[in-house]
């Protein structure tokens, strides 16, 4: 047998179901090895770019909890695909990347693509080895085996993280041995066993026996453990409120008297007042308390904290807490839910907790001319109600995703994913395909972009047309980088630099992408068109859209950073009513009263002439809720 073919054999026992891509010449023999054995067991997905190979592989990975495959030809395919692979190693996604490289008699001698690094060729090996747990260059057919199974296991024990295997245009066509005996049929073989540290769950369960006020703080590292409900029956039995961070929000049930919100960047208020003032006991499961989790929560040195991660170096270098439990997440959560229940413990409920979130306002003054009227706020207040349950929401980079993580909930049996490893613009178009494949019938996508990353992957829209995908993509069309804008506008007294270009019609490009009919697509500048976009494209048969907001006005982005600590917050209603809240009477969006401070709706050419630092925040003006464009309306904001 053929090593591609043999490759393909393995992929499809393992039942990773498909993978992404784009061929070339040193890896079409792998293509070729699926086409003819993979019918029915493996599926390729050429996707438009390598990055977004990288991109659905991670998704797929982090959403179905399985191996993600991605392959890429040698040279600039390689350092495209390099950029997904990186996300995938920061965020311990497990990714498989079978990257072909050039015939092994031409290395170092002018081949075209050269990775060997003899002369000036780069040396893919060492490039991946950055960014990969481990990679490996296959030039030996009878180590074949081995190396793939190394791979393989690597990809998936432990911290999990992406690997690469680089096997170069001959060795695709060398004969290998026959799978040698033991060699893993399925992927649970490959997995070790859950590990658990006895002596620190005792410890943990000791100072829980302590406290009067813990919380769970939920990380989206619990989606990689054994089980990933346990930490839910845990906190349920416990009677343990529980914050996730911006990457986890959907990892436990919105709707749960028990969730206090989300931690973060982009997180509640109130979740961050009530870690910092009432807890005293902190149990942070899967996550490493980055600073975009981390810094609005304040100085954690003097708070107990209870760090459960299969592997704790990240939070022990940030926090240094009192106990680690180095162990599978759900492992370590069953041991203290037996503890509990052996020695239940009264814990004091959080009675008088509401969630707050930041009231939305502008970042301008007045819109420029025109009958676009719509706020990202109101647009994503529209857009929560046809959010999917049981289905998959996927954010992309920017002001929109603060906001969406802000201001909507995660409906009930949905997944929420966000590319907070590298932050790159761009990402939500790929995963989106890569969450969605794999899903059972019925389930839909959401996924929110900016216009930002609209230029940068919205061709991947045409995947999703020519596979037919239920994916909605909506794009915050604002004419700018929203995010950086607002950073120039803080930080740089509003001297707005590589941040704005010339006006893109997203619904005309769109159009071009799935001709025929394949492809519904809307656009919408007002809270009016919005909902009846809305509602023409869900009584269609499902299928991929694409809806663009027009977005003339910018607001500020429920970003803790940026904002004071005395920035107006208001109360959410209960779940009950979350689907339509309307804002408190005596809290309109507020408007500066000063000139722009935003790019938003100016070409390139009018910001030199913005130079007004950001606005102070003026008390609301009397009668401002009646008047303007119906500023009383409270929504969620941000876009990129």
């Amino acid at each position: 047998m053929i090593l591609s073919d043999a490759l393909v054999e393995a992929l499809c026992d393992w039942g990773v179901g498909y993978v992404f891509g784009v061929s070339g010449a040193n890896i079409e023999h792998f293509h070729d090895s699926i086409h003819r054995l993979g019918p029915g067991r493996l599926q390729s997905i050429m996707t438009r770019r390598e990055d977004a190979a990288a991109y659905m592989a991670d998704a797929r990975g982090r959403v179905h909890r399985t191996l993600g495959v991605c392959c890429s030809t040698a040279g600039g395919a390689l350092l495209n695909l390099a950029v997904g692979l990186a996300e995938s190693y920061a965020e311990s996604v497990p990714v498989l990347a079978i990257v072909g490289q050039a015939p092994t008699a031409f290395e170092g001698k002018g081949a075209f693509q050269d990775g060997s690094g003899i002369g000036r060729a780069m040396s893919a090996k060492r490039f991946l080895e950055t960014i990969t747990k481990y990679t490996a260059k296959v030039d030996d057919p009878a180590r074949f085996w081995e190396q793939l199974e190394t791979a393989a296991r690597a990809a998936l024990s432990g911290r999990q993280g992406p690997t690469a295997l680089l096997v170069a245009r001959d060795m695709f066509m060398a004969e290998v041995p026959p799978a040698p005996a033991g060699f893993p049929r399925t992927l649970a073989e490959l997995l070790e066993p859950p590990t658990n540290d006895s002596a620190a769950v005792a410890r943990a369960f000791d100072a829980l026996r302590a406290a009067r006020r813990p919380t769970i703080l939920l990380g989206h590292g619990n989606r990689r453990s054994v089980d990933p409900e346990a930490v839910v029956r845990f906190a349920r039995t416990a009677r343990i409120p529980v914050a996730t961070t911006m990457s986890a929000r959907g990892d436990f049930p919105n709707d749960d008297p028990l969730y206090l919100g989300v931690a973060g960047a982009a997180g509640h208020p109130s979740v961050h007042d009530y870690i910092r003032d009432q807890t005293d006991l902190l149990i942070v499961v899967g996550a490493g308390m980055n600073v975009m989790t981390r810094l609005p929560l304040g100085s954690l040195a003097e708070k107990q904290i209870v760090a459960i991660n299969v592997e704790p170096g990240e939070i022990v270098r940030a926090l240094d807490p009192a106990i680690v439990i180095e162990a599978d997440a759900s492992v370590a959560v069953e041991a203290l839910t037996a503890a509990f229940r052996a020695a239940p413990i009264e814990v004091e409920a959080a009675a008088e907790y509401e969630l707050r979130r930041y009231v939305p306002r502008l970042a301008g003054t007045s819109p420029p001319p025109g009958s676009d009227d719509l706020l990202q706020s109101e647009a994503l207040a529209a857009l929560e109600p046809y959010l999917p349950a049981n289905g998959h929401i996927v954010l992309d980079a920017g002001n929109c995703a603060s906001a969406a993580i802000h201001m909507t909930r995660v409906p009930a049996g949905s997944s929420s994913t966000i590319a907070l490893g590298g932050g790159g613009m761009g990402y939500a178009f790929a995963a989106a395909v890569g969450a969605q494949l794999g899903s059972p019938a019925g389930a839909r996508t959401v996924a929110l972009c900016g216009d930002g990353a609209f230029l940068i992957n919205g061709l991947e829209i045409h995947t999703a047309v020519d596979l037919g995908l239920p994916i909605l993509f909506v794009v915050f069309n604002n004419q700018m980088h929203g995010m950086c804008a607002t950073r120039q506008q803080l930080y740089f007294d509003s001297r707005f630099e590589c941040v704005s270009y010339a006006p893109l019609d997203v619904l005309q490009v769109a159009r071009g992408l799935g001709p025929d009919g394949t492809l519904w697509v809307g656009s919408a500048g007002t809270l009016g068109e919005l909902r009846a976009e809305l509602d023409a494209y869900h009584r269609r048969s499902p299928g991929p859209g694409v809806l663009e907001l027009r977005l003339k006005q910018e607001e500020m982005p429920p970003f803790s950073m940026f904002l004071p600590p005395d920035e107006p917050t208001y109360a959410v209603p209960s779940v009950a009513l979350a689907k339509r809240i309307d804002p408190p009477s005596d809290k309109p969006i507020r408007r500066p009263s000063v000139r722009p401070t935003s790019p938003i709706g100016s070409p390139s050419s009018h910001l030199a002439d913005r130079e007004a630092p950001l606005a102070p925040l003026d008390p609301p003006l009397e009668g401002e809720r009646e008047t303007g464009r119906k500023t009383a309306r409270l929504a969620r904001g941000g876009g990129r």
